[in-house]
């Protein structure tokens, strides 16, 4: 794999013009993460195109070229479609700071644009149901890029899906957060809004049947699960298959802007994007349409199946919503040291690398942080309240991590088992930090370096960095002396962390 700087094909691509080639974007996102390992399954030759290749180290086949670039950049969008016949486009900008609707109109105008300069032959697209004059932000805006792609003299499938349930997906974890942490809920009437609950699997299974319908037109397509329900039968069902007993009140004072306020208390969401999904349950989202039935051989199964499902995949490693969200600019091989502030320190622990590596692979999620949970909390819920990304996004796999996977508020940026792990901070700070963990091999034991990267955005980064310095100089040192113990499976009483001069 290449680094992020590097926008050459990480893999060759075979100029075999009788393999129709297709690009697939978002495929380190939730849906894409899917499709891809399908698409490759049926013997399809893909080009992926991510910010970060590293995240699709290990993931992707032989057959699969990985391209490092940006969707919205028409130099980028125009390389990586050059040759393609069929484009997935999985792309969205709801996980941005900014207005995600005019960046989400600008990145398919350039997408749209280049994929018809270079003659592609169909787009596949994942928009969202919701029909009337009424319709929220979100969904208004799923609608508009359809229009942009179709607008654009590529003939382009569009599936309007309604919520999808699968395990991580943003639906299914908003109702199990509800259903398994209120008893009681009282609730707006929007939990009266019908809705068509898709699994994932049916989703996935219509992206691929939609290569084989006729690429003559454009095309629009409503998808939807079996069954046609409203919010409160889903969350009823929810508890009845976990044997939970639930009342739902619902009550007509709380508007959805409320009830996001309500819901980024409770449920495990980034603040900016709860408040844009809460905002579309005012929304019916059921198919009106049966055209998907008759043109694809697609049968979706019912609520109570797909909710099955994912409550039995829930522990498999596989990608989860967040993976779409926040992704920052990888800063290339590693953090830069110039201008950098630091905390490094060291101990020495008498067992193998692989062994001193374990307990780091285990950090966050549910293992916690080896100190000072209960201040990882606090400083990820002040992350929350500014509109960061705060500490609900747990981890994928408790043990297992990749290039890209999330931990809590970091996301990893480079591992190499059994020697680094670096973890790059997404949460709102007035610069960049980084928290890099390495194993060096010293005799018959290891030397366990953790380090605390910072660069800090002007005088406010450098007030930032001091101001919180008293907090690492608890924090850090237990910290490393609590993963060393957990290394060597004895007591930290013995292992004393260093300062790092060097």
């Amino acid at each position: 794999m290449t680094d992020d700087g590097d926008r050459s094909i990480t893999q060759p691509v075979r100029a075999d013009a009788a393999e129709p080639l297709v690009l697939l974007t978002g495929a380190t996102g939730y849906v894409g993460g899917r499709l891809l390992p399908v698409l490759e399954a049926r013997g399809t030759h893909v080009r992926c195109l991510t910010r970060q290749p590293a995240s699709l180290q290990g993931r992707v086949g032989p057959a699969t070229s990985v391209v490092s670039g940006e969707l919205g950049d028409g130099a980028d969008a125009a390389r990586v479609l050059a040759g393609v016949d069929t484009a997935f486009f999985l792309a969205h900008s709801m996980g941005s700071g900014g207005d995600f609707a005019d960046e989400d109109r600008a990145l398919t105008e350039t997408f749209a644009a280049a994929a018809r300069d270079a003659g592609v032959r169909r787009i596949i697209y994942l928009g969202a149901l919701g029909s009337g004059d009424d319709l929220s932000s979100h969904l208004q805006s799923r609608q508009e890029v359809g229009r942009i792609l179709r607008a654009s003299g590529v003939p382009t499938i569009e599936l309007r899906s309604s919520i999808i349930i699968g395990a991580g997906s943003l639906s299914y974890d908003m109702i199990r957060s509800l259903v398994t942490r209120l008893p009681v809920m009282i609730t707006p009437k929007w939990v009266r809004t019908l809705t068509q609950p898709i699994a994932i699997d049916d989703v996935v299974a219509y992206l691929v049947a939609a290569l084989d319908v006729p690429a003559d037109r454009s095309r629009v397509y409503e998808i939807g699960g079996r069954d046609r329900v409203s919010y409160g039968d889903l969350m009823r069902e929810f508890a009845n298959l976990l044997g939970l007993r639930r009342t739902i009140i619902p009550v007509p004072v709380l508007s959805p802007w409320l009830s996001s306020l309500w819901l980024g208390l409770i449920t495990p969401l980034y603040a900016r994007v709860g408040r844009h999904l809460i905002e579309g349950v005012r929304n019916e989202t059921v198919v009106r349409d049966d055209g998907a039935l008759r043109d694809m051989p697609v049968r979706p199964r019912g609520m109570r199946e797909a909710i099955e499902q994912a409550i039995a995949q829930e522990d498999r490693p596989t990608n989860r919503w967040q993976d779409s969200f926040a992704r920052r600019p990888s800063p290339g091989t590693g953090p830069a040291f110039t201008r950098q502030l630091t905390d490094s320190r060291w101990v020495r622990v008498p067992v193998s690398p692989a062994e001193a590596f374990a307990p780091i692979t285990r950090i966050g999620g549910k293992s916690g942080w080896y100190y000072g949970d209960q201040l990882w909390r606090v400083r990820g819920l002040m992350d929350l309240a500014f509109g960061g990304v705060g500490m609900r996004r747990g981890r994928r796999h408790p043990v297992d991590l990749v290039a890209g996977d999330m931990i809590d508020f970091w996301r990893v940026e480079a591992i190499d088992p059994p020697h680094l792990l670096r973890l790059a901070a997404e949460m709102k700070l007035p610069g960049r930090a980084w928290l890099q963990f390495r194993i060096e091999p010293d005799g018959d034991g290891a030397i366990i370096r953790q380090t605390a990267f910072f660069t800090p955005g002007g005088i406010l980064g450098r007030l930032y960095w001091y101001a919180f310095a008293p907090a690492h100089l608890i924090m850090f040192p237990r910290m490393l002396r609590a993963i060393a113990a957990a290394a060597t499976g004895s007591s930290d009483t013995h292992l004393r962390p260093s300062p790092d001069r060097t």
